[in-house]
């Protein structure tokens, strides 16, 4: 076995673990591969993929089918077609370069072709002849919303700078029309639609929302609130009766409604009832279920290959199965339990796993969002979780029952959530005191300057502390554990998603548990974004990376820098994402770190890093270390590496 190349294994490996998948209670053999250099694979995580968009239509036949965009740790690879009565599918590569990128927004237009726009590429798929049948590159990146004009033009807003695409299905035209609109954050253009004079008006947000018009003829383009009206939020369109489009500020309410036609609006107190033509068009979460035949589909499940439909006029049931290929869902985090497995979560679709290296086996659960960060306290396993910012409790040494808030007896229990002050965490410190766990990341949607999370296992009560009780505009990255009911916290500059950057630069604090306050802070390198991972290192010290590529090390007590260097040319960038887990200690206090191409080992006397292994795959996220091995992700696989004696 090892002699076979390296992509025979893994698509071997997938194999294996997807008929582990099929065994009742889905535990399931890894087949691990051992690999040159001390490397070995233990397989894919979640051998899953998830749906990106489905609707129901017809072929050239006449015949029922369900359109699904697949996405797995590659981005949307695929689009899937499924019989509605037979279960027997097709299955259509994305057909240009997709970059990781996966659809955002589609529709299913009048005249039965299917579109989308990710990727920098807008494409179209006709159901009829069975192929993508017309694609074109455009400027970055993805559509966040798609709608259809009555002239039957195709338009899509797109991310992260309002852009603008159009494309006539008539003369085959594809038109790239630029950013309608400029800002110093990312947009999110979440909704669209024309009017019956055929202008296009565009919904934005999040940091301050926006309602764009804009004029095909003539190139105008116009902002249509006042500076007053945009707070946070999202300005939002949708077609009405008639020629109008009416639209919504952010906020809410009757004051803020919006009547729209050629470029000009008023204010509106009561929305009139739609009356108007139906889009078939929403996000990644679009299910559009009614076939043309009257049939409708109930449910389309990737994750049970299932697709249920019922006959018109609530007729009989009937369930199908299907199959799709596969790499697997993205690793998002990983480290070591209190019972001597690996485990962690996936995105998408957001599962839980257990890999026991012992057995050789995975286990496998639907999980409650996405395991940003993950860590271990006595005999208990923490999650902090996207979206909402949520912290979970897991005991390995139970039964796993499925997360529900309200059920205080799951497994994992749901603890608390902190939107929007934490939305995506990025570090969970589990402190020596054995009670306190400390949860740190950005904020909610266009927020900036995220807070911490304390909570306290013993009594069962949350502390929730604000960027304005710590340090305002910025979040918190990385943390470890300094004596005395202390913790290092590094920061960083970047915003919630789609938020604006307001700090000029990433400092370092000393937090005081007992207090509850910082005592220290600095911005210790200048110029510095983000402090990516810490790490307790021998000698009292604190090893630390700066913007992914700048080693440090930091003296608690004297709260100096003892030591900085790049080591970017000779490593490249340490692993980065969710919760990095980059910088990992063994049982004799060696301290590894990982980037994307290689793992080194972190010395003193003189201080230096020096290369250990190179991996035969990418580096996608940061582990653990058990038994002597250095466990990490790469994609949808889970890797480990033989540390040196």
């Amino acid at each position: 076995m090892a002699s076979c190349p390296a992509s025979f294994r893994r698509r071997l490996s997938l194999a294996l673990t997807f008929l582990g998948l099929l065994l009742p209670g889905f535990p399931g053999r890894a087949a691990s591969l051992p690999l040159a250099g001390g490397f070995t694979d233990h397989g894919v995580a979640t051998p899953l993929s998830q749906h990106r968009g489905m609707v129901a239509t017809v072929d050239g036949s006449g015949r029922d089918v369900m359109l699904v965009w697949l996405y797995d740790h590659r981005g949307g690879y695929a689009l899937l077609m499924i019989d509605a009565l037979t279960g027997r599918t097709e299955q259509f590569a994305t057909p240009y370069p997709w970059a990781g990128d996966g659809p955002f927004a589609s529709l299913l237009s009048s005249r039965n072709r299917y579109y989308t726009h990710f990727g920098s590429h807008f494409s179209e798929f006709d159901p009829v002849r069975r192929a993508f049948t017309f694609f074109e590159k455009t400027a970055p990146q993805m559509a966040m919303s798609l709608t259809e004009a009555d002239d039957g033009t195709i338009w899509a807003a797109t991310y992260p700078n309002c852009g603008l695409v159009s494309f006539d299905p008539s003369s085959r035209r594809c038109r790239d029309h630029g950013s309608l609109n400029r800002e110093n954050w990312r947009q999110y253009p979440r909704s669209i639609a024309t009017d019956g004079a055929g202008w296009v008006y565009v919904g934005l947000g999040s940091t301050s929302g926006q309602i764009i018009g804009f004029d095909p003829e003539t190139g105008t383009r116009k902002a249509l609130l006042a500076p007053d009206l945009r707070t946070h939020g999202y300005g939002t369109v949708s077609r009405g009766s008639g020629d109008r489009v009416y639209g919504q500020a952010p906020g809410g309410g009757s004051a803020n409604g919006w009547e729209f036609l050629r470029g000009e609006g008023r204010a509106i107190a009561n929305r009139p009832r739609n009356t108007g033509r139906t889009i078939i068009a929403g996000d990644q979460g679009l299910f559009h279920t009614r076939f043309p035949s009257g049939r409708v589909a109930v449910a389309c499940d990737t994750i049970e290959r299932a697709l249920t439909t019922q006959a018109p006029a609530g007729g009989a049931r009937t369930v199908v199965r299907f199959e799709y290929t596969s790499e697997g869902a993205h690793l998002v985090a990983v480290a070591a339990a209190p019972d001597g497995s690996l485990a962690g979560g996936t995105a998408f679709p957001m599962r839980m796993f257990r890999y026991g290296p012992a057995a050789d086996a995975w286990e496998n659960w639907p999980a409650h969002g996405q395991f940003n960060t993950v860590a271990r306290q006595g005999d208990r396993f923490f999650v902090g979780g996207y979206g909402h910012g949520f912290l979970l409790e897991w005991n390995p040494a139970a039964a796993w029952i499925r997360t529900e808030k309200s059920d205080p007896h799951s497994n994992p229990r749901y603890l608390t959530e902190c939107e929007p002050t934490i939305n995506r965490p990025h570090d969970l410190l589990a402190c020596p005191d054995g009670r306190t766990v400390v949860l740190a990341g950005t904020p909610g949607y266009g927020h900036t300057g995220g807070g911490l999370l304390l909570w306290d296992r013993v009594t069962g009560t949350r502390t929730l502390l604000t960027h304005g009780d710590l340090l305002p505009q910025l979040s918190t990255m990385s943390l470890v554990a300094l004596p005395g009911g202390k913790f290092l916290g590094g920061t960083t500059t970047a915003a919630g998603t789609g938020g604006e950057v307001k700090a000029r630069e990433a400092e370092l604090y000393v937090f005081d548990l007992a207090t509850r306050k910082i005592e220290w802070h600095a911005p210790v390198i200048p110029g510095v974004q983000t402090f990516t991972d810490l790490c307790a290192a021998p000698g009292g010290f604190i090893y630390g990376f700066a913007d992914r590529s700048r080693f440090f090390v930091f003296d608690p007590t004297r709260r100096e820098m003892r030591h900085a260097a790049e080591v970017g040319r000779e490593f490249g960038s340490l692993v980065t994402g969710q919760g990095p887990r980059a910088l990992l200690a063994d049982e004799r206090g060696r301290v590894f770190a990982l980037f994307s191409k290689a793992i080194a080992e972190v010395r003193a006397d003189p201080w230096r890093v020096e290369m250990r292994g190179k991996p035969p795959v990418a580096i996608t996220a940061g582990g653990d270390i058990l038994g002597g091995r250095l466990y990490f992700a790469a994609g949808s696989h889970l890797y480990s590496f033989a540390l040196p004696p």
